[in-house]
């Protein structure tokens, strides 16, 4: 049967069976994790389980779909992306659901559902950018018709990101400027759109809707204090960081087993910013290093595949993409570990999320149409040079 599945299954089998590893480790996780969320809420676990399960199932028939289609059928998908991308960041910020003084959210009418723009902001840029870049190739080094095009559209969507979603804003700009490193653009220019994101950067954390919040996460992450669970979290700065701290600390080399994570009890936000604690604290450092190299090596098949893609597109695409959720990944690593401040970014395809998953799933099967089109491409070459059966005619054979 699985077999059968697997068949069925086409582009680069590694990402796959990744894919499927991290789903079901996410349903182990997010179900011993929401225990408090469940209790606050007077709702089962299960419940949550099941909703969790719902999305993942929805995110692989997304997954599925996006892999079969043409990965070239993206490249005009992608005007239409963004021309939707711009209007629904600007309405979001003006009108979007505010949770702790930032507007990220929309709730769609009627079934309450709500989602991040910035989930679809990051797949949309990143694809434009990938078309883009390969159409530009032949005249990458003009600043009129090439730079200015391609840097309008990347910092158009970093402040708009930006001034509600920093973090958020800031790895999409990191992997926009490794996009224009593989894509031929010129150092000099790149160096210019550093400096013009750091001016950005500058305004949005000094004159931003969210200035004190940005000023007091980095200034908690630079001075530490001793943890002190009498105060809440919403008095501590340090708090969510301090218990992340305690539940790595106590997780020993091989934790303390599924489901039985003391600090998912503490932690605000123990299924989704800081799941990774929650892993380590019950699966120890030995399952916190297998998850991590799940995920490297996620980004060394997106590798492979950039360089064995014939197409520009398709190199970019593949790139960009595996950049993004990557770096996604060690950024929210980085975080439960101590190595950064506190960001609100999600483990991808681990944490529990709505829309989050959805678009990861989308953004994977993008990834795996492009492998998969290197594999037809390939069976085809394999094809045309098996010698072909010579014909044999009957009164022609010698007696």
């Amino acid at each position: 049967m699985l077999q059968n599945i697997m068949s069925k299954l086409k582009g680069d089998r590694w990402i796959w069976i990744i894919v499927i590893i991290l789903s079901g480790w996410s349903l182990l996780a997010v179900y011993s994790s929401v225990g408090t969320l469940a209790y606050k809420e007077g709702k089962g676990t299960e419940m949550y389980l099941l909703k969790h399960f719902s999305i993942i199932a929805v995110g692989f028939i997304l997954m599925y779909l996006s892999h079969k289609l043409d990965y070239r059928y993206y490249a005009g998908i992608s005007k239409i992306m963004m021309g939707i991308t711009i209007p629904l960041l600007l309405f979001t910020l003006l009108f979007g659901s505010k949770v702790n003084e930032a507007s990220r959210w929309l709730t769609i009418p009627g079934i309450g559902l709500t989602f991040q723009t910035s989930d679809l902001a990051k797949l949309s840029l990143i694809v434009f950018l990938a078309r883009m870049l390969s159409r530009k190739q032949e005249e990458i080094k003009d600043v009129k018709k090439s730079f200015l095009p391609i840097m309008g559209s990347v910092c158009g969507v970093f402040i708009l990101i930006a001034l509600a979603n920093l973090s958020t804003a800031l790895m999409l700009f990191g992997v926009s400027v490794l996009l224009l490193l593989i894509g031929r653009i010129s150092f000099k220019q790149i160096a210019i759109v550093c400096c013009g994101g750091g001016i950005l950067l500058m305004m949005v954390i000094f004159f931003g809707p969210r200035r004190a919040t940005y000023i007091s996460r980095v200034k908690s992450f630079f001075h530490t204090e001793k943890v002190d669970k009498t105060v809440s979290f919403q008095d501590d700065k340090n708090y969510q960081s301090n218990n992340a701290k305690i539940a790595i600390a106590t997780g020993g080399l091989f934790g303390k087993g599924p489901g039985n994570s003391v600090q998912r009890n503490v932690l605000p936000h123990p299924y989704s910013d800081f799941i990774y604690a929650i892993i380590i604290e019950e699966y120890g450092t030995v399952g916190g290093v297998i998850l991590l190299f799940l995920y490297l090596a996620f980004m060394y098949r997106c590798i492979r595949i950039v360089t064995m893609s014939p197409k520009a597109f398709g190199t970019f695409l593949a790139a960009g993409l595996g950049f993004s959720l990557t770096i996604q990944a060690l950024a929210n690593m980085a975080v439960a570990v101590g190595l950064g401040p506190v960001t609100g970014v999600p483990l991808p395809l681990v944490s529990m999320g709505g829309t989050s998953i959805l678009f990861t799933s989308v953004a994977l099967g993008i990834i795996l149409s492009v492998s998969r089109n290197i594999e037809e491409l390939k069976g085809k070459e394999e094809l045309d040079e098996k010698p072909k059966p010579k014909k044999v005619v009957i009164g022609s054979i010698p007696a």
